[in-house]
């Protein structure tokens, strides 16, 4: 029996339905972030900070910051590690293999010239935390040299590495500044480690079944991969090149009826994180321009991608003035032909996003191109 093939249609659904973008919305945070693997923090607010936003558009108007909040900080149900929150769950997945961490000979070898320093520091932590980065003196005996803005930031380059480690964990946040702890007083007492080759396959499923189709193999891209190995079924996807893999789960349900939605999306949100995948199955090219000098910008500083059902049909460029209690809408950007539906889907969207956010009123854009 020859190997499976799926339109793109099939293929975008598949995705849509594994990210919870479909009209099937989820209700409990936690188990959305389970289902998702992930949630990135970056504090960029343009708009609101980019795991609330993911947060919004699965859970809609009922979620509130509030909640993250307690989860992570209260209820430990999920914990932050390396810039991404993801379920207290996994917690073991990510302390596998954590005492090889790092295999860069440059980070060992600071690490190893500053052992004194390591422990002054765990040290501090355990009488006084949870604590943030300013409350522990520096007693770093080579300071940390970087061409780049972490040069002699000794406290915080260590405490990260020790992170990476397993031997410090963040307790929560004061504003963006985290505060430290122990370990064993921020992850349960039960957790399980497995092997660091266990924890690479689980991570696989774990990371197919939250993005629904992926590659086997491919570039290595920032923050999380988008590579899932060997796992799941091999499938062929009309107009693209090569066999993808399908969350076994999820290709079961192929012909189940699909109800989509319109969803204002963030630019970290994993429906469009690669970059490359975007491309191929919704013909949706991205790329997030804040960086950039403003006459260099195609779509604005911090564009939410738009979902209309199964296609990524444009750009919205919007800014939260909350001084002024508007949601500026400056453009919004055509990939598709915009239809009556997708247009009072986007308004619909814009005013429920200027709600949550709190904002009194809408500006309208300017027409669109």
């Amino acid at each position: 029996m020859g190997i499976r093939r799926l339109t793109r249609e099939q293929a975008r659904r598949i995705a849509v339905r594994a990210q919870l973008l479909d009209t099937q919305r989820p209700t409990d945070l936690v188990e959305t972030v389970r289902q998702l693997t992930l949630l990135q923090i970056d504090p960029t607010a343009a708009v609101a900070p980019s795991a609330d936003l993911v947060a919004w558009s699965r859970l809609g108007p009922e979620y509130r910051p509030e909640q993250l909040k307690q989860a992570l900080e209260v209820d430990r149900t999920l914990f932050e590690l390396d810039a991404l929150i993801r379920p207290m769950s996994d917690v073991g997945l990510y302390l596998a293999g954590a005492a090889d961490w790092p295999t860069w000979s440059r980070i060992r070898e600071w690490m190893q010239a500053n052992e004194d320093f390591q422990r002054d520091i765990v040290a501090v932590i355990a009488e006084r935390g949870p604590v943030t980065s300013r409350d522990i003196p520096d007693t770093c005996r080579v300071p940390w040299a970087s061409t780049g803005w972490t040069n002699n930031r000794n406290v915080t380059q260590m405490l990260e590495f020790l992170m990476m480690r397993g031997q410090v964990a963040i307790a929560g946040r004061i504003g963006r500044e985290r505060r430290w702890d122990l370990p064993e007083r921020v992850y349960p007492s039960d957790v399980v480690v497995p092997t660091a080759t266990e924890a690479a396959t689980t991570k696989n499923e774990r990371r197919l079944r939250s993005l629904g189709i992926a590659r086997a193999k491919g570039t290595a891209v920032p923050v999380e991969p988008a590579i899932v190995g060997e796992t799941g079924e091999p499938v062929e996807v009309e107009d693209t090149r090569g066999v993808w893999r399908v969350d076994p789960e999820a290709l079961a349900a192929i012909d189940d009826d699909f109800t989509g939605r319109t969803a204002l999306l963030s630019p970290f949100d994993r429906l469009i994180h690669n970059r490359v995948r975007a491309v191929e199955l919704f013909d949706f090219e991205y790329t997030l321009e804040m960086y950039k000098p403003v006459a260099k910008r195609r779509w604005g500083y911090f564009a939410l991608p738009i979902l209309h059902g199964d296609r990524l049909v444009g750009k919205a460029d919007v800014i939260a003035d909350r001084k002024a209690s508007v949601l500026r809408v400056n453009a919004l950007h055509q990939d598709v032909r915009f239809t009556r539906a997708i247009s009072k889907g986007i308004e619909a969207e814009l005013n429920e996003l200027a709600t949550w956010l709190e904002l009194s009123t809408i500006e309208q854009p300017a027409p669109a191109r």
